[in-house]
Order: C-alpha cells, then sequence, then structure tokens
C-alpha cells in the first residue's frame, strides 16, 4: 500500500488538491490516472480512500470516496525526552524506528552535557512522516520544540515517570518497574549524561531512576531501547 499523509484533511473533506511535488509522485512516478484509488491519512488516525478527478502532474485532484478510522495498535500513550546528540542523523534513526515501532510524542531536551543544542523540528518532522507512512501508522508522532530540562520536569510531574542515567545507584529495571497508568514519559540523556544535579532535580520531581540493561549505551541506542521494552511490556 502507498500511504499518503494530508494533515488537512477532516471528515468534512470531499476533494484533496496535492502539492506539485506529491502531484508529479502520483502522475509521473506511479502512475496514476482518473479513477485511480490513493489512500491517506491526516495522521489523526483516519484513513480516506479517494479517486483521482484530475490527474495532472502539477495539481493532482482526487475526490474522497469513504474513510475509516484506524486506532493505534498500542495502547498506551509513551513519551520520550531525549537530548538531542551531536551527529543529529543519530537523533534522526532514532525518531523514524521509534516511529515504526510506535510512539506518541517525542521532545528534545537541553542538559548541561548536551553537545547539540539547537535542532530544526520541520526537519525531524518530515523524516517522522515518512517513518509514518512506510510503517503504515496513521497517527502521527507529536514532535516538539526543544527546551531545557529543568522546563521539561516542571510541566511533567506525571506517575509513570522514569529517568534513565547511568550514574552509579539504586535503579530498577524499566522492563520490571511497575507501570500503573497508560501514560509513559522517560527521560534519556545526552552522550555525557545527565549530571548529578540533573538526576537529583528529577528525583525530587517524582521521576523514578532506571536501569535499560547491564550494556553503556550510545543516547539515541537508550532510548530506542526503552521505546522497545515498553512495547514488549504493553503487547
Amino acid at each position: 500500500m502507498q500511504l499518503f499523509y494530508n494533515p488537512t484533511i477532516t471528515l468534512d473533506t470531499k476533494e484533496i488538491l496535492f502539492n506539485k511535488e506529491e502531484s508529479r509522485h502520483i502522475i509521473k512516478v506511479l502512475r496514476k490516472t482518473t479513477d485511480d484509488l490513493l489512500t491517506i491519512t491526516n495522521g489523526n488516525g483516519f484513513v480516506f480512500t479517494a479517486a483521482i478527478v484530475v490527474p495532472s502532474d502539477k495539481k493532482c485532484i482526487a475526490k474522497i470516496t469513504k474513510y475509516e478510522e484506524k486506532p493505534k495498535n498500542w495502547t498506551y500513550n509513551l513519551h520520550i525526552a531525549i537530548a538531542p546528540t551531536k551527529n543529529i542523523d543519530r537523533l534522526e534513526w532514532f525518531i523514524e524506528k521509534a516511529t515504526e515501532i510506535g510512539i506518541d510524542e517525542i521532545t528534545p531536551i537541553l542538559c548541561q552535557n548536551s553537545e547539540r543544542k539547537i535542532v530544526k523540528p520541520e526537519r525531524l518532522h518530515k523524516i517522522m512522516i515518512a517513518a509514518m507512512k512506510q510503517s503504515l501508522k496513521f497517527n502521527a508522532v507529536k514532535i516538539n520544540p526543544i527546551i531545557k530540562l529543568k522546563d521539561f520536569i516542571e510541566v511533567n510531574k506525571k506517575e509513570d515517570i522514569f529517568i534513565a542515567h547511568c550514574i552509579p545507584s539504586e535503579k530498577i529495571s524499566l522492563k520490571n518497574s511497575s507501570i500503573s497508568s497508560d501514560n509513559i514519559v522517560i527521560l534519556i540523556g545526552p552522550e555525557g549524561d545527565f549530571s548529578q544535579e540533573e538526576v537529583t532535580l528529577a528525583l525530587d520531581a517524582g521521576f523514578k531512576p532506571i536501569t535499560l540493561g547491564n550494556s553503556r549505551l550510545r543516547t539515541e541506542t537508550a532510548a530506542l531501547t526503552a521505546v522497545q521494552q515498553i512495547n514488549f511490556l504493553h503487547f
């Protein structure tokens, strides 16, 4: 299935006008023509079927013939807050793979040991959309602007909140942790790890210290491991 994405579609939308890039892809690459059917999601859990009425490679127009609600295939709400990696490709890799597995929200966080302090949300969103379409997901992942760790902690004081860090201390394994709700927030630190001050700040706010295994993991590997373990616990 070739899945298209258009966040402006609502249940009241009758026709869809594709932009020039998508129109060219539909007509020139996929060789679609009048009455051929397209599958489109708005990223809000709905999939639409539309028939081409104007097969133009510059302004392709399709008429919606039906729609169907497609609930996500995981039952929890997972929010990963991750310090952007120095090599942005590694953060993009995480976003791509986490989207394929199943995640709801990603927030880049600015920490004391962060080597990258600037990210381009538009680029990260584009990576996410490509992964969503490839893996046939119908719910777009929310990608937030970068925020200081302290500010993130202040607005995310929930019940199932965790921090993964490498400082020697007593921790619980995420896969053996007691998760009592469907709303989960996990903090993943930078390549130099969280500082002791940051860990203390998180613990004082109610975050539970966790370990993701015996190996010392890269930032993006730790984040993806957390996504996989939560998925396994709820499968």
